[in-house]
Order: structure tokens, then sequence, then C-alpha cells
């Protein structure tokens, strides 16, 4: 752990029931409470219970907040609308990735952002030099929210306990403010796994009394606590980018798999020249994920293989407990997609079984 780390506000919750803490994006974040095969199958099954209090959140206000964010964001978050959320990469000049965050839209001229804990900084300082001449104010409120991630297929199940609304009129990127265990909460049906669920966006003096009403009603479905490690698993699963990984300031959208993000119709946004141009030209190389025989799994930086050359780099790489089998995703030059695949294990050629996610499915 790095001495310099900050706490998560329910550290001492999480230590009480026995978290294994890792440093993770300058905080010290739980990694696991039992075998992370158990919080992962648990998630897919039937419910977790995930603090993500570490994230960052960024509020955009003013007449033109909504046309500071178009162009801030490849993604046109005019069209969710209040109440709405809308995910998006955040790119630079050339194309490369600043942070993927989500937006909600709150009011006409109000958004909140959720961004990756290791960027808040770097995000509140690029959006704030992009804001320049926009009628818009930004105020870093991280640490005034805590938030809860309940995930998996009991989720609903277990939230419709603790709140007086609906929660089946609450579609997919879509949220409402609801009241739980007396605190007023931005409860989103949005989720990092894979499964349904909902994110939890909570005033910090709320936390503890919302955590302990979550535990409380998912008992009888048997919820789990779930730490960081399933978290990545359960997002390799389903296929879902991780910054420095998938994407970075290096890998552009449309290298990582999410063009599908990218909304060239809707005026000039950052980056998009760039873009345009890697899209007329032929991108690259792109990220491909994976599934490989055997036990040995491909950690970050061994090189992929074809005919001997090396045509790219793994830039994740885990165990899935649902397959039982190592997975992960590469970067790959575009040239050699079509071709067999490896990766070199302790010396061992491995063949890369190349699929489309979510991986666990099918």
């Amino acid at each position: 752990m790095n001495q310099q780390d900050k706490k998560i506000p329910l550290h001492g919750f999480h230590a009480e029931r026995g978290a294994k803490f890792v440093s993770f994006g300058g905080w010290e974040m739980p990694v696991s409470y039992g075998p992370i095969m158990e919080e992962h199958r648990a998630t897919r099954e039937a419910v977790g219970l995930f603090d993500v209090s570490h994230m960052g959140e960024i509020e955009v206000k003013g007449k033109d907040a909504e046309g500071f964010l178009n162009y801030a964001l490849v993604n046109d978050v005019s069209k969710a609308g209040i109440g709405g959320a809308t995910y998006s990469p955040m790119c630079k000049e050339d194309g490369g990735v600043v942070d993927d965050l989500i937006t909600y839209q709150l009011a006409k001229e109000e958004f909140l952002l959720c961004v990756n804990a290791s960027n808040v900084q770097k995000d509140f300082q690029w959006l704030s030099q992009l804001a320049d001449g926009f009628d818009c104010v930004l105020r870093d409120l991280s640490d005034q929210y805590g938030l809860l991630a309940i995930q998996g297929p009991l989720a609903s199940k277990v939230l419709q306990r603790i709140v007086n609304y609906d929660l089946g009129a609450i579609p997919r990127f879509r949220f409402v403010f609801v009241e739980m265990a007396g605190n007023a909460v931005l409860c989103s049906r949005t989720g990092y796994t894979g499964e349904d669920g909902f994110e939890l966006y909570c005033p910090v003096a709320g936390l503890e009394a919302l955590v302990t009403a979550l535990v409380e009603a998912g008992e009888p479905e048997g919820l789990r606590l779930v730490g960081l490690g399933a978290r990545d698993s359960l997002r390799l699963e389903a296929g879902y980018a991780l910054y420095g990984h998938e994407i970075d300031e290096d890998i552009t959208p449309l290298q990582g798999g999410l063009g599908w993000t990218v909304k060239w119709d809707k005026g000039d946004f950052m980056g998009r020249a760039a873009l345009l141009d890697e899209k007329e030209e032929g991108v690259s190389r792109r990220i491909v994920h994976f599934l490989l025989d055997g036990r040995r799994i491909a950690r970050e930086g061994e090189e992929v293989l074809s005919d001997g050359n090396g045509v790219g780099t793994v830039v994740s790489g885990g165990f899935s407990p649902m397959l039982q089998q190592p997975i992960g995703s590469a970067l790959v030059s575009s040239s050699a997609l079509e071709e067999e695949l490896f990766v070199s294990l302790r010396d061992t050629r491995v063949k890369l079984e190349v699929k489309k996610p979510p991986l666990h499915l099918g």
C-alpha cells in the first residue's frame, strides 16, 4: 500500500468485514473479502454490492453546459435529455483518449460527470481549459459523493426493498433521485459488470446508512460484498474497456472498440478531425477479445504473434470464473486480424481464440 493513498469513506466498514486492500488510482481499495471467484459468481447469479467511492464527480453548470460537453466529448449528450445518462470517451486533438466517463443530465443547464479515480485532477484541468469561451462553471464534487453499485440478476429485487419507487420504470441508462435510508440518492440503471443493476450516488454523510440498509435487504438473496478483483474479471468477461488498458492517450476510440460512441453528425468536437482521418484511412490496429486454452493467463505486456512476428500486445488478462479458462484483450495490427494469433507463455506458444464479447455468454 502507498502511504499517500486516500481512504474511501467506508474504509472501516470494509475492514470490519475482512476486506483485503490494494492501492488503486491513488486510493486504498477493497480488492476482495474472500475468494474472488465466489464474489464474481454471486454477481453473475444473484447479487453483488461494490463500493466504488474512489470514482470522481464533476459538475458542469450553465447556459452552455450541453454545448460545451458536446464539444468536449465524442458522444452526443443532447440525445439523452434530462434524466438520461451517456457513456463517452473524451479525446485529445489527436484522437487519443483523455478519459472515459458517464454524464448525467440533472437539469436543462446542469450535468454531473462520473470520471475515473486516477484521472480526476487531469480531467478537471483538461475540461477547465476547454471550457474557456463557454458560459458554464465546473466544480469538482468528488469529496461530496460516495458511489455504491448493486449488480446482478437480483439487484432490482433487493434494491426495491429499500425504496418507495418502481425501479422497473427506470430503463437502462436512465436515472432518478429517490430516497434511500434517509438520503436523496441519484439512482442510475448503469453498471460495469454486464449484468442488470444500479449505481447509487449518495452524499458521503449518508453512505453508512445506505450500505447497511443494502446489506440487510440483500441477506435473503445471498448478497455478497465485491471488491476490485471480481470487478475486473466481470468487466473483462463483459468486454468493457478499462482506462489505461483498452483505451488511453495513445489508443483512440476507433482502435479501442468504442467507435459506436463517436457521433459524427453532431458538429465539431475535440478530436473529430483526427478521428475522421483515421476512419477514412483505415484503423491501423484494434482491440480484440480472446479466450485461451489451459490455465496460464496472458498478462498485460505479453507480445501477440502471427507467423512468428510481433503483431500486437496483450492489454488485459485474467481468469474467467464462468468459463473456467483464461481470457483477455489485446491491441493487434489490423492487417493481422484474419491470421492465427498466438501468445508465448513460458516458452509455449498458445493460440488466441478471438471472440466478440460478452465472452461468458454463448
